[in-house]
């Protein structure tokens, strides 16, 4: 796996963090957040935008930093458009996504007057419509296509075959009035997410072409004005052996051209792409303490704090062979040991609780520190981190030589004050 554009950890003090903020916990380098964000904007074409993805780690100080540089929100919950909202994103900045909004939702993007909804079906928007027209205005609409044509080289596609996400391609073009049949729902471009975790530079390109292609031909069939065109995004990170970060100079090579003859011939156009987790997978770390370790039909195991309820990533939901995120100890008795292949496990009862599996490390003791990095993104927030009632990790960022606590941890107090005590009155005394 190519490491070459990970920042460099070795000074960080993880015993000093482990004793102040306790394990586990999800360490961010937020140094490298922002240097990430602006080597990627200083690349590629300058007319266009950069929203990020909150979806891929939604904590308030991940995102304030990535706005502060100059990101866009891609939101999708009330609570992330809150999110948003609460660190002084303007209106202007913010796109609200997701097959299955509530009425809540759409409601709250409308009152807060955000740049676009990104509408998954014909029933959301008759929703925008009604409440756009009960408050007297009009809210713009991107319509998110479901792409007849499928990518290749994505870990996830999102295209060209049945699915919940956005109005099928050919149900749009059929559409000829579209553009015209709604007076409070604004419709002014589109959206397309053609797949996810792509590592090849020129399937990005290929897509980005379709997509620029596509926005031209529905605007033709219904009527729909080009004001804004989201190209989607996908940029993968290289997690496992073989794998290979995009090469963000090559991508801009082949992408820019493409976007500057769009941009030449629609002016007034706004492009935007989406990121998630190719701004913030490499720069999060998940640190966890051994409690004990033990050996059992010939294999090493070490049994942590830290587990799958917090890094359900590290699974490897969808893969037949267990393949591991990159794992280091951190602080510890053995570092300069010759490595050998340790299972690292959690303390959850269930066998699948499997952060590591052969992984290669020195011989490990109780109290060392085990980091899984590259787990900036989709951690806890995609884990089930109530299972056994354990609650939600630590969060803390790292921000010029400094730390900060960027979340509380749950503790036990928190988990039981959610549910009343006397939930069913009298009914159980009989």
């Amino acid at each position: 796996m190519n490491t070459e554009n990970d920042r460099n950890d070795r000074n960080v003090n993880w015993s000093g963090i482990a004793d102040q903020y306790g394990t586990p916990a999800y360490v961010y380098d937020g140094d490298g957040l922002v240097e990430n964000f602006r080597e990627l904007r200083a690349a590629l074409h300058p007319g266009l935008e950069i929203f990020y993805s909150l979806k891929a780690n939604p904590n308030r100080s991940v995102y304030e930093l990535l706005r502060a540089a100059g990101a866009g929100a891609e939101v999708s919950s009330l609570a992330e458009l809150r999110t948003a909202l609460a660190v002084g994103t303007s209106p202007r900045d913010i796109l609200f996504l997701g097959p299955g909004k509530s009425t809540e939702e759409i409601a709250a993007a409308v009152d807060a007057r955000i740049y676009g909804i990104v509408c998954e079906s014909f029933g959301e928007l008759d929703l925008i419509e009604r409440c756009a027209r009960e408050r007297g205005v009009r809210q713009r609409v991107l319509l998110r296509i479901n792409p007849a044509y499928s990518v290749t080289g994505s870990r996830l596609t999102m295209g060209g075959r049945p699915r919940q996400f956005g109005i099928d391609e050919a149900a749009l073009s059929a559409a000829h009035d579209l553009g015209s049949r709604y007076q409070h729902a604004h419709i002014a471009g589109i959206q397309v997410y053609m797949g996810t975790r792509i590592l090849d530079e020129e399937i990005i390109v290929k897509n980005t072409a379709y997509v620029l292609d596509l926005a031209d031909r529905v605007a033709a069939a219904t009527g729909v004005p080009l004001e804004v065109v989201d190209i989607g995004g996908g940029m993968g990170v290289a997690y496992f052996d073989g794998e290979h970060d995009l090469d963000v100079t090559e991508l801009a090579k082949q992408l820019n051209p493409l976007l500057d003859t769009f941009a030449s011939t629609h002016p007034d156009t706004r492009m935007i792409m989406e990121s998630g987790r190719y701004l913030t997978a490499r720069f999060g770390t998940y640190l966890m303490r051994v409690r004990y370790t033990k050996e059992s039909m010939g294999e090493r195991f070490a049994v942590t704090d830290g587990g799958t309820h917090h890094h359900m990533a590290a699974v490897g939901i969808g893969s037949f062979v267990k393949r591991n995120f990159p794992i280091e100890l951190l602080a510890g008795e053995s570092d300069s040991e010759t490595p050998g292949p340790w299972n690292v496990t959690g303390p959850l009862c269930t066998p699948n609780d499997t952060v590591a599996k052969n992984a290669q490390l020195p011989p490990l003791h109780r109290g060392d520190l085990l980091g899984v990095h590259r787990s900036g993104a989709y951690g806890p927030t995609a884990s089930p981190v109530f299972f056994l009632s354990h609650g939600y990790p630590a969060e803390v960022v790292l921000l010029g030589g400094r730390s900060f606590l960027a979340r509380t941890r749950d503790t036990v107090d928190d988990l039981l004050s959610r549910q009343p005590e006397h939930a069913l009155g009298s009914y159980v005394q009989g």
